[in-house]
């Protein structure tokens, strides 16, 4: 009779194979962890795919570590029998059969995730639903309401779109290796803010070998003037690279809890670039439910020579490279706006039984507005903002509830609630701003596009557009008041920074002039015409009246219930 050593000795050599395979499945993972790093990601910190995913792979080891079985059954179906047998003496055909152990554990596997995805799914539903109102309860909780709009930076206006640019600037430059990546929004080393690109390598076999050149910023504040910064050095890990050669694979290899959902704000210091990568975390809430919510989690620069500073977000705002740049991670402010619809409850947005009582959405952007909320503009003070427009709930709804605005360097929050007003949405506007030029062949030769908010003397403007179809260039800029409805047409830099300053006397601009033809289309090229037109419009956005204003006048715009009006010569 074999002694209890003899009948261990297979279980414990079992043990060492399997746990020998394990080991190296981990060892491969180790090294290939970015490749796995959103699944890996997902289990710490979703409910539903910690279930799903963790319990899982928890029935995957445990099915792997159970010793093999042979099940016979005899011909006669009668009882069948199981034996346990050593690793050793199981041939590859046996786990392989159709009644081996390996279909058994597979068919167990299967149901246990079968099991499991069920189970996932009943979690998710009301993790998720706690997971929008926790976010929306600390979103309000630090958030400031304020009296008026704060003043936009006149100095940086967005007056070149992101179509445009792209176009254009590629148009520009002329690289044989290398191609210039997505565009974003970085601010330049004067001040000024510009769309800024990777210079990475094009084509399988420069992603393999070649590296990323640099960064290249251009001006997005003119129509006239838009300067091309180009700062070439070679990034150890940069954008466009294969794998371990690439920043992405670095950031993960590096810092492996965190989340890179924004893409890398590219910029120059001293004239270095640099590429920086806001951080996303997440926290557990155990009451009521299970639920996570999304954190700031600081933010990844990245130096040309592979040095990979991983900061938090104070370490961030203090860094003196970082100076200007925004470091709050855009996808974040917009996971936090789209939560205010639970601010009032999860029962009151349900759309059966909520009553829908104060929820509000985000604004709805019309086909063609090439960006989306939350927009990034300049304020007073150099101050970079993420500005998020808010509709009422309802499908019909286009007029504006609250306007929110987040600093990009800390992440603060500070709205303004309309009240009992109404103010013009983003998609009614771009309607008032092609019914104001009623001469112009809208679709076929023009387009307006990227509208973006912007302040002027504590009222909200909507700042949109007017480009040709090809985007090779910006014909002229309009504003439409989201209060009144009215529309000002402005084709000249100075133009555009004196009235959003406030001051919109002495512009020095050829009066109506359409940069397309050079030629004033509205009223015979005169030369000494209008220097910009206030437009009028109804409820409809037909246009009532065209108000034409000289170079030389000052206006005074004053909705109805307004008190203590100014001219806009005596504002700012």
């Amino acid at each position: 009779m074999p002694s209890d050593t003899d009948l261990g000795r297979p279980f414990v050599a079992h043990l060492a194979k399997r746990t020998a395979v394990v080991v190296a499945v981990v060892v491969a993972w180790y090294f290939s962890r970015p490749l796995w790093h959103g699944l890996v990601y997902s289990m710490l910190f979703s409910p539903s795919a910690a279930v799903f995913l963790g319990g899982s792979l928890l029935a995957a080891l445990v099915l792997w570590y159970v010793p093999p079985s042979r099940v016979e059954a005899p011909d006669d179906g009668g009882s069948v029998t199981v034996e346990i047998e050593g690793a050793s003496d199981v041939r590859i055909d046996q786990l392989l059969a159709v009644k081996g152990t390996a279909r058994r554990k597979l068919r167990l596997f299967g149901v246990v995730v079968g099991v499991l995805f069920v189970l996932s799914v009943l979690v998710g539903l009301p993790a998720g639903a706690l997971e929008q109102r926790t976010l929306a309860q600390q979103t309000t909780a630090d958030a400031t309401e304020l009296e008026e709009f704060p003043q936009a930076n006149p100095d940086n206006p967005r007056v070149v779109p992101r179509e445009v640019s792209d176009i254009t600037t590629r148009g520009s430059v002329s690289y044989r290796t290398h191609r210039l990546g997505p565009s974003d929004i970085a601010r330049k080393e004067d001040g000024s803010l510009g769309w800024s690109y990777a210079i990475q390598p094009d084509g399988f076999r420069n992603r393999v070998v070649e590296n990323q050149r640099g960064v290249l910023i251009t001006g997005m504040t003119s129509l006239d003037d838009r300067p091309i910064d180009v700062h070439e050095e070679d990034f150890e890990y940069g954008q466009g690279m294969f794998l371990h050669r690439s920043a992405d694979w670095r950031l993960k290899s590096t810092d492996y809890i965190a989340r890179y959902n924004d893409e890398a704000v590219e910029f120059s210091h001293d004239g270095r670039p640099y590429m920086y990568y806001a951080k996303t975390g997440h926290e557990w809430h155990l009451t009521p439910f299970p639920h996570t919510t999304p954190t700031w989690d600081g933010g990844a620069l990245v130096h040309p020579d592979g040095t990979v500073d991983h900061l938090s977000p104070a370490e961030a705002r203090d860094n003196p490279i970082l100076d200007g740049q925004r470091l709050y991670p855009l996808t974040l402010a917009r996971s936090e706006m789209g939560s205010l619809g639970y601010r009032n409850g999860i029962v009151n947005q349900l759309p059966v039984v909520g009553a829908h009582e104060g929820e509000v959405e985000i604004a709805g952007l019309p086909a063609g507005t090439s960006n989306s909320q939350p927009f990034v503009i300049d304020l007073a003070g150099e101050q970079m903002s993420y500005v998020t427009a808010m509709e009422p709930y309802g499908e019909d709804t286009r007029g504006l509830d609250e306007v929110w605005f987040a600093d990009a360097e800390t992440g603060e929050y500070t709205f303004f609630g309309t009240d009992e007003a109404t103010l013009t949405g983003p998609e009614r506007a771009m309607g008032i701003a092609r019914s104001a030029d009623s001469r112009t062949n809208w679709g076929e030769n023009f387009v307006v596009t990227e509208p973006v908010p912007v302040t002027v003397e504590g009222d909200l403007w909507w700042h949109i557009k007017v480009a040709p179809t090809d985007f090779t260039d910006v014909t002229r800029n309009v504003f439409v008041n989201a209060e009144s409805g009215e529309a000002v047409e402005i084709n000249d830099d100075a133009a555009i920074r004196s009235f959003i300053s406030g001051n919109v006397s002495g512009v020095g601009t050829e009066p109506g002039q359409d940069r397309s033809t050079g030629t004033d289309d509205r009223d015979g090229g005169g030369g000494d015409g209008p220097a910009y037109y206030i437009v009028v419009t109804d409820e409809n956005g037909t246009v009532v009246e065209r108000i034409p204003v000289g170079s030389d006048q000052d206006t005074r715009i004053v909705p109805a219930g307004r008190e203590g009006n100014r001219t806009a010569s005596d504002a700012g």
